[in-house]
């Protein structure tokens, strides 16, 4: 009987094919992601939208639609 390995070993190819390269070569090939700077104008503005949106939503339906989206809510939580 085989013995188990208490790594968890990954079954994608790429995956198993860039590890067996850094075995080899002793080299990482992973690349480190860029951080993005955000543009803070941009992000106040999505903000303000989005704290508006619920309330905006809300007023505009009519309050049996209001308390059948509220019931769904609750029965999902």
């Amino acid at each position: 009987m085989p013995k188990r390995s208490s790594k968890k070993k990954s079954r994608d190819v790429n995956i198993l094919a860039s590890q067996m390269v850094e075995e080899a070569t002793g080299e990482s090939i992973k690349q480190s992601p860029e951080d993005p700077k955000k543009n803070p104008a941009a992000v106040a503005l999505g903000r303000l939208g989005g704290l508006k949106g619920g309330k905006a939503r809300a007023s505009r339906l009519p309050p049996e639609q209001r308390k059948d989206i509220a019931k769904k809510g609750a029965q999902a939580r």
